[in-house]
C-alpha cells in the first residue's frame, strides 16, 4: 500500500496502541521489544528534549542557543523515526510461517463463537496486532 509521511506515523501509532502489553509475548515476537521501545520514547523523549533545551539555555546562555535547538530538535526526531519504523512494519505483509499461524487462530476464535472480520487474505503486521488485542483482552474477561 502506498502511504504519505503522515499515514505511515498514524499506522506506527495505532500499530503500537494495538500490540497488547503482555511479557510473554517477547518470547514469540520480537516486535515487542520495539512496540515497548516506541512507547517509552514517546512518552518520556519530548520531556526530555525540553529539559535539554532549557538547561543548555541556563548554564550556557543564549550563545548556545543553535547548539540547544540541535539538540532538542534531535531528541525530539526520535519518537517520529520510531513511529516511522513502526508504521513501515505494520504494513508488510507477515512471512508465510506467521500468516498460516495468524490464520489458524482467526479461524479458531470464530469457531468458538466470535465473530471478528480480520484480514485473512496476505495478513499485515497490523492485523496481527489486532488479533493478538483481540485474543488477550477476551482472556481478561474470562
Amino acid at each position: 500500500m502506498e502511504l504519505n509521511l503522515l499515514d505511515i506515523i498514524k499506522l506506527g501509532r495505532k500499530y503500537i496502541s494495538l500490540w497488547p502489553e503482555r511479557i510473554e509475548l517477547a518470547q514469540y515476537f520480537k516486535d515487542y521489544r520495539t512496540v515497548q521501545t516506541t512507547r517509552f520514547a514517546c512518552k518520556y523523549l519530548p520531556a526530555m528534549a525540553v529539559f535539554v533545551f532549557i538547561m543548555q539555555l541556563y548554564f550556557g546562555g543564549y550563545e548556545l542557543l543553535p547548539q540547544a535547538l540541535v539538540y532538542g530538535l534531535f531528541i525530539l526526531s526520535m519518537p517520529v523515526q520510531a513511529l516511522v519504523v513502526s508504521g513501515v512494519k505494520a504494513d508488510k505483509y507477515l512471512p508465510p510461517a506467521l500468516a498460516s499461524w495468524y490464520k489458524e487462530g482467526v479461524a479458531k476464535i470464530n469457531q468458538n463463537g466470535g465473530d471478528i472480520k480480520l484480514s485473512v487474505n496476505k495478513p499485515r503486521y497490523i492485523d496481527l496486532a489486532q488479533l493478538l488485542n483481540i485474543t488477550y483482552s477476551s482472556m481478561a474477561i474470562k
